[in-house]
């Protein structure tokens, strides 16, 4: 080991016995740190200049002095509905409030290769469908996965995943990630965190674990200003502090006999402050059904009116009321029914978390009041019970107005949601609430996600193809309604599918006056009921192929809204096929044409 020798240095003999006896129980990372310090020191240019004879054997204290780590940081998110992108954002601010120099980017606008680049990269990714990328991170996710990936050695990362526990592969596109970017050699800032979907404290705790991390390795004295512009003025209501907009209608758009009850619902926005442009999403904060949560309570034989502390900031609520506003109980994860076994020590409980297949067949169609009856009632307390629980998350409807159009309101297309599993009548949460429970005069809590990968495109008279059946309509009410408002020239396209063209054509005078007046261009709908064999929007684009090919090689953009296993998934094999028969492609060619729009933003997708 080398020994710092007093007669060849610029120290005297206690500080040279002081640097021998601390240099050897430092880390590398604390070397770094230590270098980075002493060359940023004002003083360092003076004090660290020995003679030129010294300069050779005093290596040991040079060794320390390694280059400063960088300052710059990369942000790459993975959003579908926004999320994931505020909190990119979010993390960037704070940041570059702490003198650092960020980057932030959705991975569909990142280019690949420059990852090699970059030495402090951040992750934030939710996980779409059964485990899969959102859209806008497809592209990075199959290069990051595939042979053209580089080795990352230089690379620190950390990474933040966004999910649904009620979803089988929780957080999966996160984990992927973070899994492969160490594979390729890449160290952790911060541990991988992975979010609920009450992300808002465990995001803000990734952000504080990076951010410290980032600075203790960073030279302190290289402290860049903040830039300027990066805090973005925000209404007072948000996510964590919804505005009580009041019910100005509800309205059933099905006609008599339908199988299906879609509620039209207008909200006042007056005095909030809340502004969002079609495309964008309004998060509802609902009730749980009184009666549900009656059975409930009575099931474990507890009084109504005890009280619960529901949160860190010690607030008290009676059991009814936090089982009926703030905790989630319709709902069943395996992370819930692990916590509930790990407080009961019920066996059974125990056996069937064990077996993923009857796991995944226990949780579906059944709620808290299932478990209880058949496990319980379990004999704990309703504080520890509730501890358990996950908070109530909100429930997201895609807009169907434009503010242009409706100023100070907004509007919603909701589906109620009834059906009867495991020998009981089940509703949705927010739907029935919606349409049962709520009329004009009452309030909802409720605020605006922002969402810039289902937006309008900017140029005006480009063609746009809508694909949006049942309440998957309802963004492209607020399209046709912007569009009206503005004066584009651009041709439009809708297909629209239901059950019965009689019964669920849903805002059918609207689009018949926007057809009228030259707003819509063409109209395709597709009732599947109507019909011995059954007809679907994908079918229809089907016997307009050649045509709608021809839109596409015009620069359209395309917009799916709606369910995601089935319609979407068909409607974007659909396109593929179109693409692949009519522009005489291989299947390969076909697909990269699908996703080169998607790169360049003409493939746009919000489905649930």
């Amino acid at each position: 080991m080398l020994q710092l020798q007093v007669t060849n240095s610029p120290f005297n003999e206690e500080q040279a016995e002081l640097l021998n006896r601390l240099l050897p129980t430092l880390t590398e990372g604390q070397k770094v740190w230590l270098g980075g310090f002493l060359a940023a020191s004002p003083s360092a240019a003076v004090s660290a200049a020995p003679a030129p004879a010294a300069a050779e054997t005093a290596a040991p204290v040079q060794a320390a002095a390694a280059p400063a780590v960088s300052k710059d940081v990369t942000i790459l998110y993975g959003s579908q509905t926004g999320n994931a992108q505020r909190l990119a954002q979010k993390a960037g601010q704070t940041l570059e409030s702490n003198g650092f120099n960020v980057t932030v980017s959705a991975m569909s606008d990142f280019k690949p290769n420059n990852l090699k680049k970059v030495q402090n990269l951040l992750i934030v990714a939710s996980t779409h469908g059964e485990g899969d990328p959102p859209d806008n991170a497809i592209t990075f996710h199959e290069f990051l996965h595939g042979k053209r990936a580089p080795k990352l050695e230089d690379l620190q990362f950390s990474v933040l995943s966004l999910g649904d526990s009620s979803y089988e592969f929780f957080c999966q596109t996160g984990k992927e990630f973070d899994q492969r970017l160490e594979e390729l050699g890449g160290k952790r800032i911060a541990p991988r965190v992975d979010c609920d979907l009450d992300f808002d404290e465990p995001a803000a705790e990734w952000i504080d674990s990076v951010v410290k991390s980032l600075s203790e390795a960073a030279a302190p004295a290289a402290q860049a200003a903040p830039a300027a512009g990066t805090q973005v003025a925000e209404s007072e209501y948000s996510r964590t502090n919804p505005f009580r907009a009041e019910i100005l209608e509800s309205i059933n758009l099905n006609g008599r006999g339908s199988n299906k009850e879609t509620r039209h619902i207008e909200l006042s926005l007056e005095g909030s402050g809340l502004t969002y442009k079609p495309g964008d999403a309004l998060g509802i904060y609902p009730e749980n059904d009184p009666k549900l949560v009656e059975e409930l309570i009575a099931a474990f034989g507890w009084n109504p009116d005890e009280t619960v502390t529901i949160n860190k900031q010690g607030d008290v609520l009676s059991l009814r009321n936090a089982l009926l506003t703030h905790y989630e109980i319709t709902v069943l994860t395996k992370p819930l029914l692990e916590k509930i076994a790990q407080l009961t020590g019920v066996d059974e409980l125990h056996e069937l978390i064990g077996s993923s297949e009857k796991l995944k067949e226990y949780v579906h169609g059944r709620d808290l009041l299932d478990v209880v009856q058949q496990f319980g009632p379990f004999g704990v307390s309703p504080q520890d019970f509730v501890n358990v629980l996950r908070k109530m998350p909100a429930r997201l409807y895609s807009i169907a107005s434009s503010l242009e159009a409706n100023p100070d309101e907004v509007h919603l297309t909701i589906g109620a949601v009834r059906y009867n599993a495991n020998g009981r009548d089940r509703n949705g949460v927010c739907s029935i609430l919606c349409a049962e429970r709520l009329e004009p005069g009452d309030t909802l809590p409720v605020y605006i996600q922002h969402n810039d990968n289902f937006k309008l495109p900017e140029n005006p008279e480009t063609p746009v193809i809508m694909i949006g059946p049942g309440t998957g309509v309802a963004p492209f009410r607020a399209f046709m309604q912007e569009r009206e408002e503005s004066g584009a020239e651009g041709k439009t396209w809708m297909f629209f599918g239901d059950q019965h063209f009689v019964t669920d054509f849903l805002y059918q005078t609207e689009w018949q006056k926007w057809l009228a007046d030259g707003v819509l261009t063409k109209m395709d709908v597709a009732f599947s009921r109507d019909t011995a064999e059954k007809v679907y929007v994908q079918h229809r684009m089907q016997e307009n192929s050649k045509e709608l090919f021809e839109w596409l090689q015009q620069g359209a953009a395309v917009y799916v809204c709606g369910d995601e296993k089935n319609m979407a998934h068909d409607v974007h094999q659909t396109l593929i096929d179109i693409i692949e028969k009519e522009g005489s492609m291989s299947r390969e060619q076909a697909e990269k044409y699908v996703a080169d729009m998607q790169q360049q933003k003409r493939y746009q997708r919000d489905v649930y």
